[in-house]
């Protein structure tokens, strides 16, 4: 697992790592927990994104039967 550095103004961090002692954890796993909502977070409204899409382009899709024309049809003048 990687490492990180952040830099972080001293009172917050001793905020937080009060934070952290009042929840029975540490400071590295808020920041780690954080981290990975974040990243699910993104991943989910992309999930979300795509199933729309998919959804759309079902109800929107139409059978448009067998070609009948070729490419070139579409350019005689």
């Amino acid at each position: 697992m990687p490492n990180i550095t952040l830099s972080v103004d001293d009172d917050v961090v001793r905020k937080v790592r009060k934070i952290a002692i009042d929840k029975n954890t540490t400071l590295t796993r808020m920041v780690r927990e954080y981290l990975f909502s974040v990243a699910e977070r993104d991943t989910g409204q992309k999930k979300r994104t795509l199933l729309a899409l998919d959804e759309s382009i079902a109800k929107f899709s139409r059978e448009m039967g067998e070609r009948t024309w070729k490419r070139a049809d579409l350019y005689e003048r």
